[in-house]
C-alpha cells in the first residue's frame, strides 16, 4: 500500500470523526437496491432536514467511530452501509430515512446512536416515529394557547355583560 493511498484513507477517517464529533446522532442502513433516482430523492430529503449522509468504506468507518460514544455501530459495518449524521435535529435521520425505506420499499437500518445511546434497528425504528423537534413544540404551543384562549374570550364575555 502506498504512502499517498495510506495518507487518503487517514484524512477519510479524520473527516469522518470530525462529524462525529459535532453530531448527535448517526444512523447506519444499507441502502441497497436503490436506483439512483431514488438516491438521488433520498439525498434531497436529508440535506433539507440539515442530515449529513455518505457512503464509506466498513474499515475507514469502523475505524473513525473507535473511542468515540459512536462505537457500539462498529459491529454493523459490514456489507453495503451509508452514515446519516445529524447535528442539530437527533431523531432526523432516522425520520426521513425511515420516510425513504417506506416509500421504496427498499433499504433497512442498521443501528445508530442517538444522544449517546446505541439503538439496534428496532430501535432506531422506533426512534424514527418521534416528530422532529419543531413539531413538537407546535404541537405544544397550540396545547397551550388553546386553554388560554377560551379564557380570554370568557373574561370578554363577563366584560361583555357587565357593558350592558
Amino acid at each position: 500500500m502506498s504512502v499517498e493511498n495510506l495518507k487518503i484513507k487517514a484524512a477519510v477517517i479524520d473527516e469522518i470523526k470530525e462529524k462525529l464529533e459535532k453530531a448527535q446522532s448517526a444512523v447506519v442502513i444499507d441502502y441497497i437496491g436503490t436506483t439512483v433516482e431514488q438516491a438521488n430523492k433520498m439525498r434531497k430529503d436529508l440535506r433539507e432536514a440539515g442530515v449529513d449522509y455518505t457512503v464509506y468504506k466498513n474499515t475507514l468507518m469502523a475505524k473513525a467511530v473507535e473511542g468515540t460514544k459512536f462505537e457500539e455501530l462498529k459491529n454493523v459495518f459490514n456489507g453495503p452501509s451509508a452514515l446519516a449524521i445529524s447535528f442539530d435535529d437527533a431523531t432526523a435521520p432516522a425520520r426521513v430515512l425511515s420516510k425513504s425505506i417506506k416509500d421504496f420499499g427498499k433499504m433497512e437500518f442498521k443501528a445508530g446512536v442517538v444522544e449517546g445511546t446505541y439503538y439496534d434497528a428496532k430501535g432506531i425504528e422506533a426512534i424514527a416515529t418521534i416528530p422532529s423537534r419543531d413539531e413538537l413544540i407546535a404541537k405544544f404551543m397550540g396545547s397551550i394557547q388553546s386553554p388560554v384562549g377560551k379564557l380570554v374570550r370568557t373574561f370578554q364575555a363577563i366584560a361583555d355583560a357587565k357593558a350592558e
